[in-house]
């Protein structure tokens, strides 16, 4: 991955928190753009460099965004990692998101298949989105480990099983908690992941 899309450190450092300026590119490059992170992390990574030495790596910067993540309340976490495109999405992907997606070597029927895997794990567990680090998997292995995780056996069908038969995991509960929780920390894995493949800054 070419570091020319991510601002020098230095200038993260001195950063405002504006949508456009280097620290809401940086964060928003790593862990993907959403309401709760130009809303709520990017303020609190600024407050966190205004009050403590300056970062000298990206590596460093992801730790610090991650440590402030983990401090949030369910609701803002479940809004953070929905800035995550879904599994198998094709369209208005971030670059580094269709590269990790390997998305020109996945055949169609694998793409609707996720697709109904999307909506089975939404309604299984309402608020969040399947999140995992593919750290280079291919869309066909993701499939699998959906179908895994929601005890599901090996299909291409774009509709079986019917959505409205899998049970609901309510809301806060502890399987729901946990699931929150493991979705979370694959958000920053790819983060750390997308630190690692860049170039020298």
């Amino acid at each position: 991955m070419s570091s020319d899309s991510f601002p020098a450190i230095q200038a993260i450092c001195s950063s405002s928190t504006d949508h456009g300026a280097p620290l809401a590119t940086a964060l928003s490059t790593l862990f993907e753009p959403s309401e709760a992170l130009f809303a709520q992390l990017v303020p609190q990574a600024k407050e966190h460099l205004s009050n403590n030495a300056n970062v000298n790596s990206y590596s460093e910067l992801v730790e610090i965004a991650s440590d402030l993540i983990s401090r949030w309340d369910e609701g803002l976490k479940a809004r953070f990692i929905a800035g995550h495109p879904r599994i198998g999405e094709v369209k208005n992907l971030s670059k580094l998101s269709a590269q990790e997606q390997a998305i020109k070597a996945t055949p169609p029927e694998v793409l609707v298949r996720l697709q109904h895997l999307n909506a089975c794990y939404e309604h299984r567990y309402p608020g969040l989105i399947y999140i995992t680090f593919v750290n280079g998997r291919t869309r066909t292995a993701i499939m699998e480990e959906m179908e895994d995780a929601l005890g599901l056996s090996r299909s291409l069908s774009a509709d079986q099983p019917s959505v409205s038969s899998l049970d609901v995991i309510p809301r806060g509960e502890d399987a729901w908690k946990a699931e929150l929780e493991r979705a979370v920390k694959d958000v920053c894995r790819i983060a750390k992941s997308r630190v690692e493949g860049m170039g020298p800054l």
